[in-house]
């Protein structure tokens, strides 16, 4: 009986590592366009995962909410913290701080 339980904590772990990964992806995209759609520099080219909970779409279903950090910059010389949120595979929320343009 403890080998089932293993295998399916197993089975469970692979697929949240696997749908953590694709999920990030299109956080990267999101993230990407969110700096360019406000003339913001994307840096490092990189997206982290900074929070992953629970919550309910549309229909009254569970989904995984995840919240991913990213940094902008305006000129090149500072950097913002930015966030998004992704519930599913959906953008559910975003955002970037206020920023002066010269």
């Amino acid at each position: 009986m403890a080998e089932w339980l293993l295998l399916a904590l197993m089975v469970a772990g692979a697929w949240f590592w696997i749908d953590s990964v694709a999920k990030r992806e299109i956080a990267l995209k999101l993230g990407r366009q969110l700096a360019e759609r406000w003339q913001l520099q994307f840096l490092d080219e990189t997206v982290a995962c900074s929070r992953v909970g629970f919550a309910r779409d549309g229909n009254g279903r569970m989904q995984l909410l995840r919240t991913y950090s990213f940094d902008v910059s305006s000129q090149g010389l500072e950097r913002m913290a930015c966030h998004l949120q992704l519930r599913g595979g959906q953008l559910l929320s975003w955002h970037i701080p206020p920023y002066a343009t010269q």
